[in-house]
Protein backbone atom coordinates (compact mmCIF):
# COMPACT_ATOMS: atom_id res chain seq x y z
CA UNK A 1 0.00 0.00 0.00
CA UNK A 2 1.34 3.18 -1.11
CA UNK A 3 1.38 6.49 1.37
CA UNK A 4 -0.98 8.13 -0.39
CA UNK A 5 -3.62 5.72 0.08
CA UNK A 6 -3.19 5.02 4.01
CA UNK A 7 -3.43 8.95 3.75
CA UNK A 8 -6.97 8.92 2.39
CA UNK A 9 -7.79 6.14 4.06
CA UNK A 10 -7.15 8.14 7.83
CA UNK A 11 -8.72 11.12 6.40
CA UNK A 12 -12.07 9.41 5.19
CA UNK A 13 -11.84 8.21 8.71
CA UNK A 14 -11.52 11.22 11.04
CA UNK A 15 -13.95 13.16 8.24
CA UNK A 16 -16.46 10.58 8.67
CA UNK A 17 -16.73 10.69 12.84
CA UNK A 18 -16.19 14.52 12.69
CA UNK A 19 -19.65 14.77 10.13
CA UNK A 20 -21.22 12.61 12.55
CA UNK A 21 -20.49 14.67 15.39
CA UNK A 22 -23.49 16.63 16.42
CA UNK A 23 -24.60 19.06 19.02
CA UNK A 24 -27.16 17.33 21.17
CA UNK A 25 -28.22 19.80 24.15
CA UNK A 26 -31.68 19.50 25.59
CA UNK A 27 -33.74 20.80 28.42
CA UNK A 28 -37.08 19.51 30.45
CA UNK A 29 -39.31 22.39 31.37
CA UNK A 30 -41.97 20.08 32.79
CA UNK A 31 -45.16 22.07 30.98
CA UNK A 32 -48.08 20.84 31.53
CA UNK A 33 -49.50 18.43 29.28
CA UNK A 34 -51.67 21.41 27.42
CA UNK A 35 -50.70 24.95 29.18
CA UNK A 36 -52.38 27.50 28.63
CA UNK A 37 -51.74 29.71 25.62
CA UNK A 38 -52.45 33.45 25.06
CA UNK A 39 -51.91 35.24 21.97
CA UNK A 40 -49.40 37.82 22.11
CA UNK A 41 -48.57 38.93 18.32
CA UNK A 42 -50.09 37.16 15.27
CA UNK A 43 -48.69 34.15 14.68
CA UNK A 44 -47.24 33.88 18.39
CA UNK A 45 -48.43 32.32 21.58
CA UNK A 46 -46.78 32.39 25.23
CA UNK A 47 -47.39 29.79 28.06
CA UNK A 48 -49.54 31.92 30.35
CA UNK A 49 -47.40 32.44 33.69
CA UNK A 50 -44.94 30.00 33.65
CA UNK A 51 -41.50 30.91 35.09
CA UNK A 52 -39.79 31.10 31.73
CA UNK A 53 -40.59 32.17 28.59
CA UNK A 54 -41.71 29.38 26.46
CA UNK A 55 -43.16 30.75 22.88
CA UNK A 56 -45.94 28.80 20.64
CA UNK A 57 -45.48 29.01 16.69
CA UNK A 58 -45.91 27.12 13.72
CA UNK A 59 -46.37 23.69 15.71
CA UNK A 60 -43.32 24.38 17.84
CA UNK A 61 -42.45 25.26 21.27
CA UNK A 62 -39.35 27.40 21.81
CA UNK A 63 -37.69 28.35 24.65
CA UNK A 64 -34.90 31.02 25.15
CA UNK A 65 -32.30 30.79 27.89
CA UNK A 66 -28.62 32.37 28.33
CA UNK A 67 -27.28 29.72 25.99
CA UNK A 68 -29.84 30.08 23.19
CA UNK A 69 -32.89 28.45 21.99
CA UNK A 70 -34.84 25.37 22.78
CA UNK A 71 -37.72 23.80 20.65
CA UNK A 72 -40.15 20.86 21.06
CA UNK A 73 -43.09 19.60 19.25
CA UNK A 74 -45.26 18.81 22.69
CA UNK A 75 -44.97 21.06 25.60
CA UNK A 76 -43.88 17.86 27.95
CA UNK A 77 -41.13 16.08 25.37
CA UNK A 78 -37.49 17.45 25.76
CA UNK A 79 -36.84 20.54 23.83
CA UNK A 80 -33.54 20.27 22.03
CA UNK A 81 -31.04 23.20 21.30
CA UNK A 82 -31.08 24.54 18.04
CA UNK A 83 -29.31 27.16 15.93
CA UNK A 84 -30.35 30.64 16.30
CA UNK A 85 -30.27 30.61 12.47
CA UNK A 86 -33.58 28.35 12.63
CA UNK A 87 -35.83 30.48 15.05
CA UNK A 88 -38.37 32.08 13.84
CA UNK A 89 -37.24 35.92 13.57
CA UNK A 90 -40.31 37.03 14.83
CA UNK A 91 -39.30 35.47 18.44
CA UNK A 92 -35.89 36.57 18.32
CA UNK A 93 -37.28 40.09 17.96
CA UNK A 94 -39.21 40.04 21.26
CA UNK A 95 -37.07 41.18 23.78
CA UNK A 96 -35.23 38.83 26.06
CA UNK A 97 -37.57 38.02 29.42
CA UNK A 98 -40.64 40.29 28.03
CA UNK A 99 -43.01 37.61 28.41
CA UNK A 100 -41.64 35.55 31.56
CA UNK A 101 -44.56 34.77 33.56
CA UNK A 102 -47.15 36.68 31.62
CA UNK A 103 -50.30 36.77 32.27
CA UNK A 104 -53.54 37.74 29.73
CA UNK A 105 -54.97 40.62 30.72
CA UNK A 106 -58.72 40.16 30.42
CA UNK A 107 -60.62 43.23 28.14
CA UNK A 108 -64.24 45.01 29.22
CA UNK A 109 -65.32 46.51 32.31
CA UNK A 110 -64.19 43.73 35.34
CA UNK A 111 -60.47 43.48 33.94
CA UNK A 112 -59.68 46.29 36.40
CA UNK A 113 -59.07 45.14 39.45
CA UNK A 114 -60.86 48.11 41.36
CA UNK A 115 -63.78 47.41 38.78
CA UNK A 116 -63.56 43.46 40.84
CA UNK A 117 -63.59 45.34 43.93
CA UNK A 118 -66.46 46.56 43.26
CA UNK A 119 -68.28 43.86 42.09
CA UNK A 120 -67.60 42.18 44.94
CA UNK A 121 -68.49 44.71 47.58
CA UNK A 122 -71.77 45.39 45.76
CA UNK A 123 -72.38 41.16 45.80
CA UNK A 124 -71.34 41.67 49.83
CA UNK A 125 -73.78 44.33 50.19
CA UNK A 126 -76.72 42.07 48.48
CA UNK A 127 -76.02 39.27 50.38
CA UNK A 128 -75.57 41.33 54.02
CA UNK A 129 -78.80 42.35 52.83
CA UNK A 130 -80.37 39.11 52.27
CA UNK A 131 -78.96 37.78 55.80
CA UNK A 132 -80.75 41.20 57.70
CA UNK A 133 -84.28 40.42 55.96
CA UNK A 134 -84.04 36.41 56.96
CA UNK A 135 -83.05 37.37 60.21
CA UNK A 136 -85.91 40.42 60.59
CA UNK A 137 -88.68 37.23 58.75
CA UNK A 138 -87.69 35.15 61.48
CA UNK A 139 -88.01 37.87 64.55
CA UNK A 140 -91.07 38.29 63.40
CA UNK A 141 -92.35 34.78 62.69
CA UNK A 142 -91.72 34.46 66.65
Amino acid sequence: MNTQTIFLALLLAFSSSFSQAQVNIHIELGLPAAPRLVVVQPGIQVVEGFHEEVFFRNGWYWCRRHDGWYRARRPQARFEWVEVRRVPRALVQVPPGHYRNWHHKRRGPHSRPEAHRRAEDRREQWNEKRREERRDGDHRHR
